[in-house]
Order: C-alpha cells, then structure tokens, then sequence
C-alpha cells in the first residue's frame, strides 16, 4: 500500500460508495487498501464526513496517512488522564474504569509512598468502587522512587492489564512520571559506586553545616551552571543527581534525552486545528510509541474556581485529627527533615514539617497567627503547583485538552466513544478545550484572586489544631 504524505485534504463520499480525497497539492487518484483518493476533484475541500455506524461527524483534515493509521489502530490502547491538582482526574478515571472495564494506574509521585494518604489525596478503598488500581503504596517514604522506576513498573502493569483483556487508565499530574512512561526512560548512564560516595560525602559534610550556596558551587565548578540555576534552594536530592552524573559522563544532566522527547519529534503543521489549537491526529499519530496512547489534561477553564478548590482541599487535609498534620508528623519522628527526600519535599508535606519543626523547638507552642501563616504558605504552594502543571503540559504534545467543567456524564460519553472510533479519525466535541494561555480577562481574574478561609475562619477551629500541637510537639 502506498504511504502518501497530504498536506492538506479531506474525505468525501464518492458517487461509487468508496472514499474521496481532494487535496490543493496533488491531482492524481491514489488508490489505498479499502477505497480510492480520487485526487483529480478541483471542488473545495469539505471537512465533514458521515461516520457509518457511529453516525457522528467527524473532521479528518490533515491526516499524515493512512499507512499510519492502520499501524497505530494495531496497537493496544492505553488511556493517559492527566490535570493539575483538584481537579477531579480520579473521579473521572474512576467512572471511565467502570464504563469501559478498565484499571488504573496511578502516576503520582507521593501516592506511591506508603502511609502518606491524605497530604496525596490517596483515594480510599471506599471511593476506589471495586476497581483495580496499580502503583499506590509501593515503598516506605525513607526510600527513593524514581521517575525510571516508575517506567518500569507502569509498564509492568500496563502488559498484565492488558493480558487480563481490561483497558490501563493512567492517571495523575506528575509530568515526569508520564513523560517517562510515554517515550521511554532518559539514557542518563548509572553513576559508579565511587563517584557516589566521593559526592554523598562532600554533600553530607556540606548540608549538615546548611551551606547550600557552597553545595551549588560544585556544581557550577563541575559545569553545570544551567543546573544550578533550575534546582530549587535545598532540594539536596537533584543537586546530590546532578553533581554524581556530571562527575560521572563530563556532561549535564540536560545533556542526555528522554528516549522519543516530544520536542524532538517532527511536527505535522496544520492551519485549521479545532478552536487554533493541534489535536492529536494533526501531530504524530504515535507510529513509534509502543501503545496507541490516549491522552487527555483535564482543564479548568475557571483558573479562579480551581484555586478556590484548591483552598479548600489544603483546609480539609488539616481539619482531620488523623491528617496532613500527623503524617508530617511521623515523617519527622523518622528522622526525615524537610526538604531532604521525595516525600519531605512534597507540597504539604514540606510545608507542614517545616511548620512542626518551629513548634517543636518551641516546646510544643504555637499561636494562631503561626498556624495559618502555614496554612497560606501550603495554599500558595498548591496553586503555584497547579499552575506549573498547566505550563508543563502545553509542552506535552501528545495531549488532547478537555473541559472540566462540562458534566461527569458527557465526559465519559466523549472518552468512551474516542476510545471506540477508528484510529486516525477526529472528533468535534463541546468537551474539547484550547491550551492556550488565558485571555486578559481571565488573567485579571486570577491576579485579583483573593484566598478566603472557609473552614479555619475563627480562633475556635484553629484552636483544635494549636490543642493538639501542644500534645504531640511537645517533646
């Protein structure tokens, strides 16, 4: 079958019964495995086709190939959800799971931790309904988990999901975890056992002394000033991976690709996207991933809404006797410090052992002022988070934004029926949301945006906080 790259074309139905094409850059018929590409029409090109069967009108403009196509609709399916923090991804996949007989997969960097439930909105057995999930409670917090482990385990999963002949759901906001998992794990050579232990010492000597600025400058003496600009103050971990690996190779970190990153793959140029924007089948199909991946960010086309979401959510993790509070707490009885590890430096974690450990020192004592200056700091971190979230994910090309907003029925109604057409067919949907950047009238929503307490609004409802600081902190 011939593989022909169109620049710009559309289906029409031919008066034989078979496919029509016309396209501005060739004229001549092509004929293809199961109907013809009559080339010759001069007629302008339509969008729409009728989709036998489904009966739903579909748009195919800008299709790279046919060829294409067939090889990705070979392939397993797998569903990718992804959005950022509190915006519902689990609520969604969940009732997605049920719809079409999946499993999930979790992509979260913290729920894999075991005991750390509430800082990452663990979904309980309860609110799990029945349905499968994979990659939560896999090691103890004072263990690494990387990004690389987490590629192979997902993958793991995905095959048994598969051979169980259910649909893998993967879901969560950690951009490493799925970028990994999509195109492969980084070929970042594994440091020597002598190049680690010359740099645990240099760094162990230098954080117990807290001189993060001396720690940096190995790593600009070692030539990676680029580094030392992204990692943030403290975060030991990736200045303890940076230093080992440029020790190791005389090169960056950033010097060693992600296996297939997005940004490297050639992009099929397109003017007529749905609402100005590339959807899937206008960019690489995924002829060279593994799966024929479906995915989705989850959007919240109300920036202002989901920070107030987010507000809330920091307030209910606090308000439980048995909450963010108290697995910060056992973290620090493990000896952990904030900021030294992936779960002490996670949003609400860092936050509350920092907190915990000023109440501490001060023999258990803190006043209401101290509280929810913590509580605005954990807040402020979220939003920020969910804002770095959006901004990593319109680099993230293999996704298709969906409206989060619209109801929970119509969204799995639109997944269930993409997971069900044909591969290299597009479908207009209301669901479908832009990734651009807000419109000024958003932006001056969001900046005006004000963090209003609602469920520690008064001395009464923090004092059961301070009550208990003093019990448990006072050691």
């Amino acid at each position: 079958m011939h593989a022909l790259q169109l620049s710009r074309v559309a289906f029409l139905g031919g008066r034989d019964g078979k496919l029509n094409a016309v396209t501005d850059a060739q004229r001549k018929p092509i004929f293809v495995e199961g109907g013809c590409f009559d080339l010759r029409k001069r007629s302008r090109p339509s969008k729409q086709m009728l989709w036998i069967g489904a009966k739903l009108e579909v748009s195919v403009e800008n299709a790279k190939s046919v060829h294409d196509a067939k090889n990705v609709q070979k392939k397993d399916k797998v569903i990718v959800i992804s959005g950022p923090t509190g915006v519902g991804k689990s609520r969604l996949a969940i009732a997605l799971a049920k719809k079409l007989g999946g499993e999930i997969i979790s992509a979260d960097s913290v729920q894999v931790y075991k005991g750390l439930d509430v800082g990452s909105a663990k979904i309980t057995q309860v609110d799990r309904e029945g349905i499968p999930h994979h990659l939560l409670d896999l090691v103890h917090p004072t263990q690494e988990y990387t990004a690389a482990q987490f590629c192979d385990d997902a993958r793991r999963a995905t095959i048994e999901i598969l051979s169980r002949k259910h649909i893998p759901i993967v879901v969560g906001g950690t951009g490493m975890y799925l970028r990994c998992y999509l195109y492969g794990k980084p070929s970042t050579p594994k440091p020597t056992e002598e190049v680690t232990a010359i740099v645990d010492a240099e760094l162990s000597e230098l954080s117990q002394k807290d001189d993060w600025e001396a720690a940096v400058e190995l790593l600009i003496k070692a030539g990676d000033q680029n580094g030392a600009k992204t990692i943030s103050r403290n975060d030991w971990y990736r200045l303890h991976r940076a230093l080992t690996i440029i020790r190791e190779t005389g090169f960056p970190q950033s010097s060693f690709p992600y296996v297939g990153n997005p940004t490297e793959k050639k992009m099929i140029s397109t003017s007529n996207g749905l609402n100005g924007q590339q959807t899937r089948n206008e960019r690489d199909p995924g002829s060279e991933l593994d799966y024929n991946f479906m995915c989705y960010f989850l959007h919240a086309t109300r920036r202002d809404e989901l920070y107030r979401s987010i507000d809330l959510r920091c307030e209910e993790m606090l308000s439980d006797s048995i909450g963010l509070l108290t697995e910060a707490s056992w973290l620090l009885d493990m000896g952990l410090q904030p900021n030294s590890s992936s779960p002490s430096r996670a949003i609400g974690y860092r936050q509350a052992m920092d907190y915990l450990s000023k109440c501490r020192k001060a023999g258990g004592i803190s006043s209401q002022a101290e509280f929810l200056k913590f509580l605005y700091t954990f807040q402020h971190a979220s939003r920020n988070y969910a804002k770095r979230q959006f901004t990593w994910f319109r680099k993230e090309h293999l996704f298709d934004w969906i409206d989060a907003l619209q109801p929970l029925e119509k969204l799995i109604e639109f997944l269930a029926d993409e997971y069900h057409k044909p591969a290299g067919v597009t479908m207009n949907s209301e669901v479908k949301a832009q990734s651009h950047s807000m419109s000024s009238f958003e932006l001056e929503r969001v900046k005006s945006y004000k963090s209003e307490n609602r469920i520690f609004r008064d001395s009464r409802a923090c004092s059961l906080i301070l009550d208990w600081i003093k019990k448990s902190q006072s050691c």
